[in-house]
């Protein structure tokens, strides 16, 4: 969308942009059993290189397509994987509306996520940027799809919280 917004775009660019802060908040506060909660029933979360996505090759690191699927990742985070401890902190660009369609909002953010271990080393852990279909309808405004995007082929084994 090019021009100035009117104030229907604004509402929704403030829906998507506090939608993403909280799921910005609930993975950096390991709140991650309420993550789950920020998306449709029937939704679509992945995790792509841009390579991949340039391509439409749809060869995604991580791909959930229902909140069930996304509930039993956090629970297997949780019980069954075993990873070094660590802490992510994203910083988000401007969220910026690209269309809407009805009360459905398409959005792009770009992001960087820092991680750091419990030896205190901070490093850039990954960045890119989230093109997201959200819905604005209900009370609360929820993901139907989030796909982070990033930007090197190359991603950390540790991939184990969402990003």
């Amino acid at each position: 969308m090019m021009g100035l917004p009117t104030l229907e775009q604004m509402q929704f660019q403030h829906a998507a942009t506090q939608l993403n802060a909280l799921h910005a908040e609930l993975i950096d506060d390991d709140r991650l059993e309420e993550w789950p909660d920020l998306f449709e029933e029937n939704c679509r979360y992945s995790v792509i290189s841009a390579e991949n996505h340039n391509r439409s090759l749809n060869l995604a690191a991580v791909f959930c397509d229902s909140r069930g699927m996304l509930v039993d990742r956090i629970v297997s985070l949780r019980r069954a994987n075993i990873f070094p401890a660590h802490s992510y902190r994203h910083i988000l660009g401007p969220t910026r509306v690209k269309s809407t369609s009805g009360q459905i909002v398409t959005t792009q953010t770009n992001y960087v996520v820092l991680m750091t271990r419990n030896d205190g080393q901070t490093s850039i852990y990954n960045s890119g940027k989230y093109v997201d279909q959200i819905d604005v309808s209900g009370a609360a405004s929820r993901f139907l799809s989030k796909t982070a995007i990033f930007d090197t082929h190359l991603i950390d084994t540790m991939m184990v919280r969402p990003i």
